[in-house]
Order: C-alpha cells, then structure tokens, then sequence
C-alpha cells in the first residue's frame, strides 16, 4: 500500500514538473502569428501604358541632340509586349561642316529628325529592385522592330533593336530606362550608306 501511495505521488510530481516545459516548448515552435499577405506591383497580360520619354540621341555625323517623344505598349502577356514609338529631335553640324565653314548641307528644316516604329518586345529577366530600403518589381527587356524616319528632306524606312530596364514604382507607374540603335539609311554627304544612330532614354508610363 506505501508503495503504490509512493509511485502515486512520484508521478503526479514528475507530470506537474514536466508539463510546463511542453508548454513552452510548443510556444516556442508552433506560434500563432498573424501574418501579412505583401503584394508587390506587378504588369500583368493585356495591360496597357502610355509613357513619355527623353533622352540623347547621336546622329552619325551629326553629333548628339536632346531626343523626346511618347509610346504606347501592350502586354500581350507577362513575357511578350508590343510597342509604339514616336520621337523628334534636332541635329546639329557635321564636323565638316564645323571645320571647312563651308555652306551648312541642310537647312534647319531638314534637320528635323521624326522616327515612329513598331516594335516587339521581351521581359528577359524579370526579377526585382531595391532602392531606398524597399524592394520593387523589375525587369531587363529586349526590343526589336521597324518603322520611318524623315530626316534631310528624305523619308526612309529604320530599324531599331535596344535594350532596356523597367521598374515597377506602383500598379500604376513605370520608370524605364532604355538604349536604341536606330538603323537609318541615309545619303547627306553624297554617298548612300547605313548609319547606327544610338540613343539613351529615360522615361516613366502610366499603366491602365
């Protein structure tokens, strides 16, 4: 009867000992917290933007002037986008020009660059950003297509390939950052020949 009274006692002070440790254990590895859902902007299929944009544009033999112009995109999916481009610029003195001090070879009219093309592009690496401590939804595009440049009293077809970075600052903004070559060829100088004609741009969409 002692024994049975003593194993009794034994465990009811081995179970008092050992419960409150369990307790604490399960507090430790299973908690319960409340959990936030982050949900971080993102270009969808079928979106649409409208952007501006500006930049440096460097006509062969023409130096480089400031270029600016608008666009229209359309995500055809998350992948592939379809875009719209429209841009003037204003090209300064060849360097013969500068030099000789010759007779200026167009007048300021036919100085007037106008490019549209239509492009194709694709989100190469999506991925994200981060600036000033937050993180944001990024991705680094290529594009490629074709269109019409008038320039020197000529109106010729370009082609234009570039590269660029795009940073989703909301649903509803963009910041875009992009190179061009526009593929012109020209006849200023009396010799028919295919100019690279490079561009930075810098520019911010609104998303529909």
């Amino acid at each position: 009867m002692e024994t049975r009274f003593f194993r009794l006692v034994l465990t009811t002070a081995i179970v008092s000992l050992l419960a409150p440790a369990a307790l604490a254990a399960d507090a430790l590895f299973e908690p319960e917290l409340e959990r936030r859902e982050v949900s971080k902007p993102q270009i969808d299929g079928r979106d649409i933007q409208v952007g501006l944009f500006a930049g440096v544009l460097s006509i062969e033999d023409f130096g480089s002037s400031a270029i600016y112009g608008a666009q229209l995109l359309f995500h055809v999916t998350e992948d592939f986008f379809l875009e719209g481009q429209f841009a003037l610029a204003q090209a300064g003195n060849t360097s013969y020009e500068n030099l000789s001090g010759s007779a200026p070879l167009l007048t300021d009219d036919e100085r007037d660059w106008q490019t549209y093309t239509a492009a194709v592009g694709y989100n190469l690496l999506p991925g994200e950003g981060f600036f000033w401590g937050n993180a944001f939804t990024s991705s680094f595009y290529l594009v490629a297509g074709a269109g019409g440049t008038s320039f020197a009293g000529e109106d010729n077809m370009a082609i234009v390939a570039g590269a660029g970075y795009r940073l989703l600052i909301s649903d509803s903004w963009t910041f875009d950052l992009s190179a061009r070559d526009y593929m012109v060829s020209l006849d200023v100088t009396g010799e028919d020949k295919l100019t690279h004609n490079l561009a930075l741009l810098g520019g911010v969409a609104y998303t529909f």
